[in-house]
C-alpha cells in the first residue's frame, strides 16, 4: 500500500459576485492540481461567491448562484478522481453558515461549517453567518434538488467531522480557527487526523506575513502532521488586498510557498509528502501521545479513495524550504501596485489621473503606478495571456504588447501639476522630472484664474475681500483662501480625468488617484473635498515614515533619481504666499507635531485602544527622557483636540488600500462618532490632576529634561 500523498492548495484572485469568473478560476486550479498528480485540492474561503460579498450574503440569490456553481463543478469532468474542497455560504435549517463543501466523483462527502468567525478589524462575519457550535457533531443536510439530480444523494453530512480515506485522515479548519486559542487542528491531530486543511480569506497588513507562517509551522511542530493553507489573492472589490501566501507544511517545516503578491489569477502549489514521516514524528512525542490517548473521537466520513498510489516507492518527495519574506518597502511597492491593477482592469477604465504636487506623497503614488507597470510587463514577458488581454483592453489597442514600463506608464498614467501663485518653481521642476523618468503623460496648468473667479463671486456678493494672514488677514480668511485653491484642484482633477483622453482622441476615462497618507487622515490634515478626494487612494493606509523609506527604495530599485530632491525637501502644502519666492509653510509646523509622533499616537489610539488618559500614562514612560509630564500632557491634548475636531473628515475619506492596523478609515474599520466635545473636559482634567501630582512629588527629578 502506498504512503506518499500528493496534495494541492491554491491562491485564487476571486471577485465578489463574479460567479462566472470564479467558476473558471476554480476549474483551472483543479485542472492544474490534477495534472501535477494531486488527489486532493483545497481552495480559498468562500471562493465560489468571492469572500467580500458583505451584505450580499443576506440575499437568497448569493446562496442560489453558489449552488449553481457547485452543480457546474460536480458535473465537470475536470473534478473527477480528485477530492475537491470548495468554499461557499450554505443555509441549513434557516441559518446561514460559512462552509467548506468537500466532494469526490459527483458525491458530496461533507459540508463543514466554520466554527469560529472573524469579527474584528475589517471582518464582520457574525453579521452574516452563525458559527457552528456543536463540536464533533453532524446532522443530515437536505440537498437542493438541482444537486440531488447530479449526486443521486438526498442528504449529505453537515457539521464537525473528518474524512477517513483508505490511507489517511483529513480534517478541515477555516481561516480564523487557526488564530483561536484552542484551534480545531489540536484535537483533530490528537484524534489521528494527519492532513489539516485551512481555507483562508486573509488580507495584507504591512509586516504581518510571518504571523500566518509561524502559526502554521508551530501547529505542525507541536502536533506533527501535514498542513495546507489556501488564501484569496488580489482585490475582490474593496479596500482590502488578499495576499496569497498559500503554503504546505509538515512537522514544523515549510515544503511549498506561494507568492504574496502577483498578477496571476490562479496559483497552485503541490507537494508530495510521506505519511510515514508524520507517523514517526508523532510517535516519539510522548506528551502528545498521552493527550491523544484521552482525545474524544471525531465522526469520520468514510471515503472509498486513496490519496496515495500502490507503487510509490520510487516517487520523489518534496524537500523543505526556507520561507522568503519581503521587506516593508518591497511590500509597499507590490501590494498596492497589484491592488491598483485589479481596480483598473475590473473597473474597465482607460488609466489613472494623478495630481502630482512635487511632494513625497504624490511621488510615492506615482511610483506605485510605475511599479504596477513593471509588474504588468514582467507578467507579459513570462507569458501571462490574461494580463496581456487586460492591457490591450485598457489601452484599447488589440496588437499592443508592453515591453517597457515607461512606455506602458505613458499609456495609462496622466500626471498633472496644478500651479498657483503660492507654488514654488522647485516643486514644479520636481514633478516634471519625475513624470519624465516614469514616462507618464504630464500636464502643467495654473489654477489662479479659477481661484480668482471663485473668490471674485464671494466678493461680489458680500462686498468683502478675504486676505491671507501674510497680507494682514485673519486665520479664518487665511484658511478659507487655502481651501479654495485645494478644492479647485479637485474639480480640475475630475475634469481632466473625464476628458483628457477625449482631447487626445483616445477612448475612455481615467480613475482619479488620491495621495493622502494614513497620518494626515488620522489628524484630518487635509481639506475636505480637495485632492484627497479621489476614486481610490493606494497610500491612504501607509504612514509618512514608511512612504519616505519606500521613495528611497524606488530611487535604487527603479533608478528614479528625480526622487532624490523630493525626499530631501520639507513637506509642504504650498497654499500660503511664498516669502521671497521660498516656501513659508511646512506640514509639521502646521500640524503642531511631527509625523513620527503622529504614527505613535495613531498606533496607541487604534491598536492599543487608548483614550486621552491612557495615552498620556503610556507616553509618560515612553518619552520620559525627552519630555516633562507637562509636555507629554500638552502633546496628547493637542492631538486629541485636533483629531476630534477633524473626525468628520474621516467620513468622506477616499477608499484607500488597507495596509496599517491604525487606519482611521470610517467605513468599516474604525467606527466612531464624528461629532465630539473637542475640549474633552473630564478626560483632560484627569490628565491635569496627574501632571500636578507628578510636579508636586518630583520637582528635582524633572529639572534635567529640556
Amino acid at each position: 500500500m502506498g504512503r506518499k500523498v500528493t496534495v494541492a492548495t491554491c491562491a485564487l484572485n476571486q471577485w465578489a459576485l463574479d460567479f462566472e469568473g470564479n467558476l473558471q478560476r476554480i476549474l483551472k486550479s483543479i485542472e492544474i492540481a490534477k495534472n501535477r498528480g494531486a488527489r486532493y485540492r483545497l481552495g480559498p474561503e468562500l471562493e465560489i461567491c468571492g469572500y467580500g460579498c458583505w451584505d450580499h450574503y443576506y440575499e437568497s440569490d448569493t446562496l442560489l448562484h453558489s449552488f449553481q456553481v457547485l452543480a457546474a463543478l460536480l458535473e465537470s469532468p475536470v473534478t473527477q478522481d480528485i477530492i475537491c474542497d470548495v468554499g461557499m455560504p450554505v443555509m441549513h435549517r434557516n441559518v446561514r453558515y460559512n462552509c467548506r463543501v468537500i466532494f469526490l466523483n459527483r458525491k458530496i462527502l461533507l459540508i463543514r461549517p466554520k466554527m469560529a468567525l472573524a469579527n474584528e478589524g475589517n471582518y464582520r462575519e457574525l453579521r452574516w453567518f452563525t458559527p457552528w457550535s456543536r463540536s464533533r457533531h453532524t446532522e443530515e443536510y437536505l440537498l437542493p434538488r438541482m444537486i440531488q439530480d447530479l449526486t443521486k444523494q438526498e442528504t449529505a453530512p453537515f457539521g464537525d467531522a473528518v474524512l477517513a480515506t483508505w490511507d489517511t485522515c483529513i480534517g478541515s479548519e477555516i481561516c480564523e480557527e487557526l488564530w483561536t486559542p484552542h484551534s480545531p487542528h489540536i484535537d483533530m491531530g490528537l484524534d489521528g487526523v494527519e492532513i489539516i486543511t485551512n481555507a483562508s480569506g486573509s488580507h495584507h497588513v504591512l509586516r504581518k506575513a510571518n504571523t500566518r507562517v509561524d502559526l502554521v509551522t508551530m501547529a505542525t511542530s507541536k502536533n506533527g502532521g501535514i498542513y495546507l493553507l489556501a488564501n484569496q489573492k488580489g482585490c475582490d472589490g474593496d479596500r482590502l488586498y488578499y495576499d496569497g501566501c498559500a503554503m504546505i507544511a509538515m512537522n514544523g517545516s515549510v515544503f511549498a510557498q506561494g507568492s504574496q503578491f502577483s498578477l496571476d489569477d490562479v496559483e497552485v502549489l503541490t507537494a508530495t509528502l510521506d505519511l510515514e514521516d508524520v507517523r514517526s514524528y508523532r510517535a516519539e512525542i510522548s506528551s502528545r501521545n498521552l493527550a491523544a490517548s484521552r482525545a474524544s473521537p471525531y465522526p469520520r466520513v468514510k471515503v472509498d479513495f486513496a490519496l496515495s498510489c500502490h507503487e510509490d516507492l520510487l516517487a520523489p518527495v518534496s524537500e523543505p524550504i526556507e520561507w522568503k519574506y519581503h521587506s516593508p518597502e518591497e511590500e509597499i511597492s507590490l501590494g498596492p501596485a497589484c491592488w491598483l491593477w485589479d481596480f483598473l482592469r475590473r473597473s474597465q477604465q482607460g488609466g489613472f489621473l494623478l495630481p502630482l504636487s512635487g511632494g513625497v506623497d504624490s511621488a510615492a503614488t506615482a511610483c506605485l503606478v510605475y511599479s504596477m507597470c513593471c509588474q504588468v510587463c514582467k507578467s507579459v514577458r513570462s507569458g501571462n495571456q490574461e494580463v496581456l488581454a487586460d492591457v490591450r483592453t485598457i489601452v484599447n489597442q488589440i496588437s499592443y504588447t508592453p515591453q517597457d514600463p515607461r512606455d506602458l506608464c505613458g499609456h495609462i498614467l496622466t500626471t498633472c501639476y496644478m500651479a498657483s501663485k503660492n507654488s514654488s518653481q522647485e516643486t514644479c521642476t520636481r514633478a516634471r522630472e519625475l513624470a519624465q523618468q516614469i514616462g507618464s503623460h504630464h500636464i502643467s496648468l495654473n489654477i489662479d484664474p479659477a481661484v480668482k473667479a471663485v473668490t471674485g463671486i464671494f466678493s461680489l456678493v458680500t462686498g468683502k475681500s478675504p486676505l491671507f494672514a501674510a497680507h494682514g488677514g485673519s486665520s479664518r480668511e487665511n484658511l478659507a483662501l487655502q481651501n479654495v485653491q485645494a478644492r479647485i484642484r479637485m474639480v480640475l482633477a475630475y475634469l481632466f480625468a473625464q476628458l483628457s483622453l477625449w482631447s487626445r482622441g483616445i477612448r475612455g476615462g481615467l480613475l482619479v488617484l488620491g495621495s493622502a497618507n494614513v497620518d494626515e487622515s488620522l489628524l484630518g490634515y487635509l481639506t475636505k473635498y480637495d485632492c484627497s478626494s479621489a476614486d481610490i487612494n493606494p497610500i491612504g493606509g501607509i504612514s509618512k515614515t514608511d512612504l519616505r523609506a519606500f521613495v528611497q527604495f524606488c530611487i535604487e530599485r527603479f533608478q528614479l533619481t528625480a526622487l532624490q530632491s523630493i525626499v530631501s525637501a520639507p513637506a509642504t502644502a504650498e497654499l500660503e504666499p511664498l516669502a521671497d519666492g521660498q516656501v513659508s509653510q511646512t506640514d509639521e509646523e502646521d500640524m503642531g507635531m511631527t509625523y513620527a509622533e503622529l504614527s505613535v499616537y495613531g498606533k496607541l489610539r487604534k491598536v492599543a485602544k487608548m483614550g486621552p488618559y491612557s495615552m498620556f500614562c503610556k507616553l509618560l514612560g515612553m518619552w520620559r527622557h525627552v519630555c516633562t509630564p507637562r509636555q507629554v500632557a500638552d502633546k496628547v491634548k493637542w492631538f486629541f483636540t485636533k483629531h476630534s475636531m477633524n473626525r468628520h473628515k474621516m467620513t468622506t475619506l477616499t477608499p484607500a488600500y488597507h495596509a496599517e492596523n491604525y487606519s482611521p478609515e470610517d467605513n468599516r474599520f474604525d467606527l466612531r462618532p464624528f461629532l465630539y466635545n473637542t475640549s474633552w473636559p473630564w478626560q483632560f482634567r484627569c490628565i491635569e490632576n496627574q501632571v500636578l501630582q507628578l510636579e508636586r512629588a518630583e520637582p528635582q527629578s524633572l529639572d534635567g529634561v529640556d
